[in-house]
């Protein structure tokens, strides 16, 4: 599952998708999905052939949800921050959304927990890691999207949720007890994501994409980085065995 997000990218930068071309008004070190907060997406328009990068609220909710009270209670249910792959298109949930309204979810590495139980511990631990791919400043997850409007004070938000696949060879590895992992597109795909007309075939294939491990890196990180200066800053676990 990917439920923390980095964003690394300056203010002053700009993203690029293909031909189009945006600037990031938007940038944050980290950000938790349960904090239910705001996260940069790409949104289509004019079918596809221009974007806009819009702040959206983390977390899609579903359209029987009328007030922010019902929305509470809904969370002690259900979370609606990641959408499965193979799931997308057979859940009354999810199926509008991934047929009409894909976005992208911008991205400059995602946090994941290692499970992992050290010789002579009585119990398993768990070790944060920071997964990112080599070179590149920035990248794009597959995401969906929807309006949502609180019926008692007549609000609209946009919401989403982030496209998650079966974990490649290094986050089988990092997720190891679910073993999910976005759904990170390279640029070509990331741009045919967004586009009208796709088939079900089509967008079952996208949102199933598995990004190649090898072009990844993951290290891991202090167990308090949330709180600490440089949440990005390596962290050395002796008991820990190494990534292959």
């Amino acid at each position: 599952m990917c439920y923390y997000n980095g964003m690394k990218v300056t203010k002053e930068e700009y993203i690029r998708l293909k031909q189009l071309e945006k600037e990031l008004k938007f940038s944050r070190a980290i950000a938790s999905g349960f904090d239910y907060s705001d996260w940069p997406i790409v949104k289509p328009k004019n079918g596809g052939n221009d974007i806009d990068i819009v702040m959206a609220h983390w977390e899609l909710i579903p359209y029987w949800i009328k007030t922010q009270q019902e929305l509470g209670e809904s969370r002690k249910k259900f979370t609606t921050l990641n959408a499965t792959a193979e799931k997308l298109l057979e859940s009354k949930m999810f199926r509008d959304a991934a047929l009409k309204r894909r976005c992208l979810v911008l991205s400059s590495g995602f946090y994941e927990w290692r499970h992992y139980k050290p010789e002579g511990a009585k119990k398993e631990s768990t070790y944060p890691y920071y997964i990112y791919l080599s070179g590149e400043p920035y990248f794009y997850m597959a995401g969906i999207w929807q309006p949502w409007v609180d019926r008692e004070t007549g609000e609209t938000i946009d919401t989403f949720a982030i496209v998650t696949t079966q974990a490649n060879s290094l986050m089988k590895q990092v997720h190891n007890k679910k073993e999910r992992m976005p759904t990170i597109l390279p640029e070509e795909l990331a741009y045919e994501w967004i586009q009208d007309g796709l088939s079900e075939e089509r967008i079952r294939e996208l949102a199933g994409y598995q990004y190649d491990s090898e072009e990844m890196g993951a290290y891991t990180l202090h167990k308090d980085f949330r709180t600490a200066l440089n949440p990005l800053e390596e962290f050395h676990y002796s008991e820990l065995p190494v990534l292959e």
